[in-house]
Parts: C-alpha cells; sequence; structure tokens
C-alpha cells in the first residue's frame, strides 16, 4: 500500500558538488581535488560532496595528470588517479562551487558563467586561507622544478582547511 505523503521519507538531498579549475587540468587542479577530497574524507563528509577538477583549456584533455604532480601527491599520501578534461559552462548549474587556482581562471570562468549567479559561485582557493597575502594565486608549477610542486601542493593543502570549513558550514545550514 503506498504511504501517504506524511509517511514519505525526504528526499535525499543532493550532494554538494566543488569543481576546482587551472589551466590545463595536469596539475594544479589535480592536487587540489586529490587534497580536497582527502580533507572531506578524513572530516566523515566524503559521502556529501563531489569533488571534480577541470581545465581551462582542453589541450590534456584525456590525459593524466603531469607526472611530477603524481609523485609529489603520492609522496604525500594523496591518491593520484586523474585524467584531464575542459571545463564547460554547461557544468555550472551541476555545480555548487567553483574554485580557480589563479587571478586569470577566475576572470575566464566568471566570463563563461550563463548567470549572474553562476559567476557568483567561482571563487579563488587562495581566498580560503587566512594568511595569504593580496597575491592569491597559486603559481603554476608546469614550467618549473619539482620544488615548484612541492610548493604548490603547500599552498593547495592550507587553503583546503579554510575551503573545507567554509563547504562543511553550507552543508550544516542546508541540513537545518
Amino acid at each position: 500500500m503506498p504511504r501517504s505523503p506524511e509517511e514519505q521519507p525526504p528526499a535525499p538531498r543532493p550532494p554538494y558538488r566543488v569543481c576546482f579549475v587551472c589551466t590545463g587540468n595536469i596539475c594544479r587542479s589535480p592536487m587540489a581535488e586529490a587534497v580536497f577530497r582527502a580533507r572531506l574524507e578524513e572530516a566523515g563528509l566524503g559521502a556529501l560532496v563531489e569533488v571534480d577538477s577541470a581545465g581551462t583549456g582542453g589541450w590534456f584533455e584525456g590525459r593524466g595528470a603531469d607526472s611530477r604532480a603524481v609523485s609529489v601527491l603520492e609522496e604525500h599520501g594523496y591518491a593520484s588517479g586523474h585524467v584531464a578534461r575542459r571545463f564547460l559552462a554547461s557544468w555550472f548549474p551541476l555545480l555548487d562551487l567553483v574554485i580557480a587556482l589563479e587571478e586569470g581562471h577566475l576572470r575566464e570562468l566568471r566570463r563563461l558563467a550563463p548567470t549572474p549567479a553562476d559567476a557568483a559561485k567561482v571563487r579563488l582557493l587562495r581566498a580560503y586561507d587566512p594568511r595569504a597575502s593580496r597575491d592569491l594565486d597559486v603559481p603554476d608549477p608546469y614550467y618549473g622544478r619539482r620544488e615548484d610542486f612541492e610548493k604548490c601542493l603547500r599552498m593547495v593543502e592550507v587553503a583546503s582547511e579554510g575551503l573545507l570549513a567554509a563547504v562543511r558550514t553550507t552543508i550544516e545550514e542546508r541540513a537545518a
């Protein structure tokens, strides 16, 4: 016998969705995706938040992450499975937060956004780092050395703590 509307369980809330975006989706954004996914799991929020990454350009679509990024991630205990892809404007309605790794990505993503509400979803990752200076870019390590990938990882790790706090607050507000 069908249940009355009062007896129906509440519809499950869709997961909160976050997408990290850099230039080619082979260095910074896959690192940010891996770190943030790990932070969510540690916080017990892995089932409530979906994390992804993409690039503003499609030069590396279908390829894995840069081997230096993979090496640094794995040495620090992060999972590193990844396939590069390009960010599409059609994704905006499906996402709650689009995290740019530098100011150029922020501008490009906001121009790409179909609505002002979608543009408002785009934020800089280091804006979540209370110790960050006025320069909120995560420098691109691609043309650098291994140390540049290590530096990128440290910046991502610190900012991910603040991002985690913000996402947790949003999830709690949604549940209330």
